[in-house]
């Protein structure tokens, strides 16, 4: 039997002519395709689904407000886009944007929850309930009373768990911790709502605390001394080795011993 010949080389040169054709007629009929699909008004978004706990928004106008940011109909949308759109907007922490057949989207929002402001006064950052600085309208907030910290924003989080761990201290004095900040050298200072000020010094957050906690224990022996009570406080400093400086309305002394008993 005889093995078949080369094929000619005018052959393969249609053969590839063919190949090339056929290829080039795929890709404009996917170019085509895909361009109808862009003016294709039945494959525009039809509606957006808000869902979410929203205090500070509602779904009509979030829609009307990110509606118009959205470039694309529903293939083409680029959700990473749509998500940012409405992150943008003021209180919202998060949104989870999926497409929803045949023409919707689907957006589920989670709103800031402020649990503190945050930096000087005058300013409109906040704090929220996973220790994230974020910039909102203050004169939107529920309550008047969120405490004020402080500190590097990279450190944010950490300022709030010692806010958390040192409020409960001072309630058996029926004070309140107030103001919390961290400032660049590592070092802590709170300002409770009877104006005192209290220098708790650097440490790690057990030394902190534990300092916050011999100083509590030991105030009110110490002002009755003095003929005082806990709220004369004016300021103290936790910064001393085996005690605290402590300075009471019309009365300056030195607690070292009474704050190791």
């Amino acid at each position: 039997m005889k093995k078949p010949g080369p094929i000619p080389v005018d052959v393969r040169l249609m053969n590839l002519t063919s190949t090339a054709l056929l290829a080039a007629f795929v890709v404009l009929l996917l170019v085509g395709a895909g361009a109808w699909a862009l003016r294709y008004p039945g494959l525009a978004i039809g509606g957006i689904t808000v869902r979410g706990e929203l205090a500070h928004n509602n779904a009509v106008t979030l829609r009307a407000n990110v509606a118009p940011k959205l470039a694309g109909n529903f293939f083409t949308l680029d959700l990473g886009r749509a998500r940012s759109a409405f992150e943008a907007v003021p209180w919202v922490r998060q949104a989870v944007v999926q497409r929803e057949f045949p023409n919707r989207l689907r957006v589920l929002l989670q709103e800031h929850q402020a649990v503190a402001h945050w930096g000087p006064e005058g300013e409109s950052r906040l704090l929220n309930s996973y220790g994230e600085v974020f910039e909102a309208n203050t004169g939107e907030l529920d309550r008047d009373d969120l405490p004020r910290l402080g500190g590097p924003i990279a450190q944010s989080a950490e300022v709030l768990e010692m806010y958390q761990a040192l409020s409960s201290l001072f309630t058996p004095l029926e004070l309140a911790l107030e103001d919390l900040e961290l400032n660049g050298r590592g070092s802590w200072r709170a300002k409770l709502d009877s104006g005192a000020t209290v220098e708790l010094g650097r440490g790690t957050p057990q030394e902190v605390v534990a300092r916050a906690q011999q100083f509590v224990r030991t105030l009110t022996q110490v002002a009755a001394r003095y003929g005082r009570n806990a709220d004369a406080v004016e300021s103290a400093d936790l910064r001393h080795g085996g005690g605290y400086a402590l300075r009471l309305r019309g009365v300056t002394t030195h607690a070292g011993d009474a704050a190791k008993n």
